[in-house]
This record gives structure tokens, C-alpha cells and sequence, in this order.
């Protein structure tokens, strides 16, 4: 029986217990991981607050409070503990996505005090592979430079709109999606095929820790779709990664989206997970 029954915010002083948890699971964690690694625990740089379950030197789980709502390791205990905390916060987040179990049970919880979700991935599988792709890389993907940022947007933009439902550009005008996309190009994580100015072919490296990147926004131009883009592109991505950022590479896919699930096997991911995504 653990001794506490209620979550607590994390600070900096819990760091290397929360990337000791994180790193249990590099795979499933590697977004949470990613932040921690990147700007610690404090609130104010992490953009949200961290909750654990468990005293002390003995957490068992977490859970990511920002943008999205990430659970990590959370047994039914867990979860209870923190949905109590979220339903006395207010939903702040735009998403809860995670392991299946541990959302599921999580929004079992919340929805009678938040509402009905916008819409609920209920399976998304977790894809992974540390070799190199069977199949040839299109050696015309490469690295978006920052001058070509005004070019890659509107595929970026037309990528999220389709895949989540709602354009970027909302609330705000897009300005924190631009930010995310500009930093990107500018770290060296975005990677496209451009041809004539017309992006072909395009996907981000968004999370890296020492132990596994994880690869969003995979898109190919509509009138371009059906002819080996898709796996040439991320072929030449899944390279570049393992080479530049870490031995695992991962991504997680609508189960649905069947051609999607397609193009990462041929190109050498396997299943190992299942996430779930409640979006509002």
C-alpha cells in the first residue's frame, strides 16, 4: 500500500527521480522525457506541472499537466489521484494522451466534470525500430532550412488540420503553431522534400532524449499521394535520426489510418504499444 494516496507538483529537486521513472519505459515516456530533460521541472519553463504519485524517493507515477495531459506509469491509483487533482484544476489541456489503460480510465473519470471530447483516438498504436530501413531513402529529403520556413508552413498547417481535426490557426491566429514550427526548422528537426517550391514530402523529429526520438507530422502533398513518397521520405528521415539523435526511433498512428500503419512496416517499425488520445 504506498503511503500517499494524493499527487503532488514536482520541482527541480525531483529531477533525477522523474527521469529515472521516465527512462523504465524510453519509448512510451520519450515526449515527457524530452521536456524534462530539456527544461527541467520548474512550472514556468515546462509549460505546466508535473505530478507524481508516491513519497518521496518512491514515485511510481506521473503525470504531465500542460498543452496536453500526458500520464506516465499510472496504475488505477494513480490515475484516480491524479484525475482528483485535474477535476479540482479545470481542464487546461488540449489533449490527454498516453497509454491506453491508463487514459482511458483517466477520462472515465474526468468527463462527468469536463464534458464531452471534441473527438477520442481509442487505439493508436506505438510504433518503433533501431535498424536501418529495408527499403532505399529518397536522398532528395533533407534538412528545411529557416529561409524556407513561409514554404513548409502551410503543408505544416494543412498536416495538423487534417490529422487533428481543427486548423492550428485557431485561438490565437496561429502563433504559438508558427513558433513550434519555426523552432524547429531551426534546431534541425524538420525535415521535407521540396521541389520547385511545392513541399512533396515532410516530418519532424518532435521529441529526442539519449534513448529515442519520436517522429510527428509525416504528410505528403494530396496530389502527390500513392506513389512511394511516404516510404522514401521516411526512410530517409528514420536514417537521418537513428544518425543525428538516438538508436530508437518511434511514433505513434490512428489505428485506422491502415496505409499509414503500412508505410512504417515496410520501412521497419513494429507495434509495441497502444496510446489513446481524448482531444477537445
Amino acid at each position: 500500500m504506498l503511503r500517499t494516496s494524493v499527487s503532488r507538483v514536482l520541482d527541480d529537486s525531483d529531477r533525477d527521480e522523474v527521469l529515472a521513472l521516465l527512462d523504465t519505459d524510453p519509448v512510451a515516456n520519450v515526449f515527457v522525457s524530452s521536456r524534462v530533460r530539456a527544461v527541467g521541472l520548474n512550472p514556468a519553463r515546462l509549460g505546466g506541472q508535473m505530478w507524481g504519485f508516491g513519497p518521496r524517493g518512491g514515485l511510481v507515477s506521473l503525470c504531465y499537466a500542460g498543452a496536453n495531459m500526458v500520464p506516465v506509469g499510472a496504475g488505477p491509483e494513480a490515475v484516480h489521484a491524479f484525475a482528483d487533482r485535474a477535476r479540482k484544476q479545470g481542464r487546461r489541456c488540449s489533449s490527454i494522451v498516453g497509454p491506453v489503460d491508463a487514459v482511458s480510465l483517466l477520462w472515465e473519470r474526468l468527463e462527468p466534470y469536463w464534458g464531452r471530447a471534441r473527438a477520442i483516438r481509442w487505439a493508436q498504436p506505438v510504433m518503433a525500430t533501431s535498424r536501418k530501413p529495408p527499403v532505399p531513402a529518397d536522398p532528395q529529403v533533407r534538412r528545411v532550412r529557416p529561409e524556407e520556413f513561409e514554404t513548409l508552413l502551410p503543408a505544416c498547417v494543412a498536416m495538423f488540420t487534417e490529422e487533428v481535426g481543427v486548423s492550428p490557426n485557431l485561438g490565437d491566429g496561429g502563433a504559438l503553431y508558427r513558433t513550434r514550427v519555426a523552432e524547429l526548422i531551426r534546431i534541425g528537426r524538420s525535415y521535407a522534400r521540396i521541389d520547385d517550391g511545392r513541399v512533396v514530402f515532410k516530418a519532424e523529429v518532435g521529441a529526442v532524449t539519449p534513448q529515442a526520438c519520436q517522429i510527428q507530422g509525416v504528410w505528403v502533398h494530396p496530389e502527390l499521394r500513392g506513389k512511394g513518397h511516404a516510404v522514401a521520405g521516411m526512410a530517409a528521415v528514420v536514417e537521418a535520426a537513428m544518425e543525428c539523435f538516438a538508436p530508437v526511433v518511434t511514433l505513434y498512428v490512428n489505428d485506422y489510418n491502415r496505409s499509414a500503419r503500412a508505410v512504417y512496416k515496410k520501412v521497419g517499425f513494429m507495434e509495441v504499444d497502444t496510446f489513446m488520445s481524448v482531444l477537445f
